[in-house]
């Protein structure tokens, strides 16, 4: 029985994949260790190319694998691999490059390069022969990839869509993914539906460019997967990644609105307040029409939880602009920012732009918008003191000598309980800790810990 050890790097729809592949490995008759705590015949390291930071890290965790097992066959998956397939199959750490599209191949890529190898795994040539590297410039099918569980207890990621056809300047995304394509709407109910069978409570929907879902094949729209999720037995929260602020309207927040299932959470990626900037980034609306998305959302819903993206440093951003962005994040008041410097990206529009902007200054305005998150999402938890929420528990855990449960309300609020209190009050005693994991109960919220987090107790 070989040993198969991944690290996963990048965003929700690569976590997602790693999932699968493992589930894919697993039912073929591998054994899954954890990476680095144990050697491994097979690493799989899923890259991510979104920066040059992300490359490197994808290069130093290939190299890593490759010191932990000189023996071991290293696959080099994913983004990364898809952006610079030439340089990785020169690289001496990798013996088997996987790009986008192609992780639905792993156990025959493997079962292959073991049959060319045997006894000679591990052995590298000056070029890496096992290559598989689609042309994402040409349409390509959805990768029907699946899952029945994930590493987490509670809440499932699941992949209904991948391609972006937007062509934002600075992102290099598109040319790695390939144009949009949707999942059929069939395979996500039956996929969810397994999920609730494994006692997964939240699903939460992801995609490259989630709000595009349904527009390359007439599959539906996301309101429909929406509303076919929330009609499935057994599913108690619905969660959405991140979605254009284009894909708010009236319709879709009054219907999701109806809802009970769907999380007032809602992330719409912003990346700049500043309307010429937005011009310069190819993002297709003014701030206008993204006010007028989060209008929409506090009028059908109580104090939503309203989160975003920008990057600061943006080519051609003067002083003046990012003035502006700064009043227009205020304005808006989001609960959480991830805030980026804007990094160069070989590749794509922006690189090419004039008037980059010194390191030094981008480090200066992240840090300014990093103080103004802080601020803003305290301000937005202490909303929350005095009231009675819903908590879905995901874990104990021990802080200050004190054990409690954690879990997060429907706006992504993170709660904790005393355990004492918790397994005190519980129906059924004697109670267990996995007994209370993955279930909801009922909270007063009663006072802010620190920044991040609120303490409660049972509410009667």
């Amino acid at each position: 029985m070989r040993k198969v050890a991944i690290h996963n790097l990048g965003c929700k729809v690569n976590s997602y994949e790693s999932e699968s592949m493992e589930q894919m490995l697993v039912q073929a008759g591998y054994q899954m260790v954890t990476f680095g705590e144990e050697p491994a015949d097979v690493y799989i390291i899923n890259t991510c190319s979104v920066t040059n930071i992300a490359d490197r890290k994808s290069r130093q965790m290939l190299h890593k694998a490759k010191k932990l097992n000189p023996n071991a066959v290293v696959i080099a998956a994913g983004c990364y691999a898809q952006a610079d397939s030439e340089n990785v199959q020169k690289d001496e750490a990798v013996d088997i490059v996987l790009g986008n599209n192609k992780k639905i191949n792993l156990l025959e890529i493997l079962e292959d390069y073991f049959k060319e190898h045997e006894g000679n795994a591990g052995a590298k040539a000056e070029y890496t022969e096992d290559v598989n590297v689609l042309d994402m410039s040409q349409q390509q099918p959805y990768e029907e990839l699946e899952i029945d569980k994930v590493n987490e207890h509670t809440r499932a990621f699941i992949k209904i869509q991948d391609g972006c056809n937007q062509f934002c300047s600075y992102c290099i995304i598109p040319y790695l993914r390939g144009r949009i394509r949707s999942r059929k709407m069939e395979d996500i109910s039956a996929e969810v539906k397994r999920l609730v069978a494994n006692g997964y409570k939240e699903i939460v929907l992801t995609g490259i460019h989630l709000t595009s879902y349904g527009a390359d094949n007439g599959e539906g729209s996301l309101l429909e997967v929406i509303q076919m999720i929330h009609a499935i037995d057994g599913v108690e929260r619905i969660r959405l990644g991140s979605l254009e602020p284009r894909v708010v309207t009236e319709e879709f927040v009054q219907t999701i609105s109806k809802l009970e299932k769907v999380c007032p959470h809602f992330h719409l990626s912003l990346q700049s307040g500043c309307d010429a900037t937005l011009k310069r980034m190819n993002r297709k609306y003014t701030t206008k029409q993204y006010a007028d998305s989060c209008d929409l959302l506090r009028k059908y819903y109580k104090n939503p939880a309203i989160t975003t993206d920008v990057i600061v440093g943006f080519p051609a951003e003067t002083p003046e602009e990012f003035e502006q962005t700064k009043l227009f994040l205020e304005k808006i008041h989001f609960y959480e920012m991830h805030i980026f410097k804007y990094s160069r990206r070989h590749g794509t529009v922006a690189d090419k732009m004039d008037n980059q902007i010194d390191e030094q200054i981008k480090t200066q305005r992240s840090g300014i918008l990093i103080d103004l998150e802080k601020k803003m999402s305290l301000e937005y938890r202490k909303l929350f003191l005095g009231t009675k929420v819903d908590v879905l528990l995901e874990e104990k855990v021990e802080m200050d000598g004190t054990f409690y449960y954690v879990g997060y309300t429907k706006n992504y609020v993170r709660v904790r309980i005393a355990a004492n209190d918790l397994e005190r009050t519980a129906s059924v005693q004697p109670v267990t800790e996995e007994e209370l994991v993955n279930t909801i109960v009922m909270v007063n919220c009663e006072k802010l810990v620190n920044d991040i987090i609120i303490e409660g107790q049972i509410a009667e």
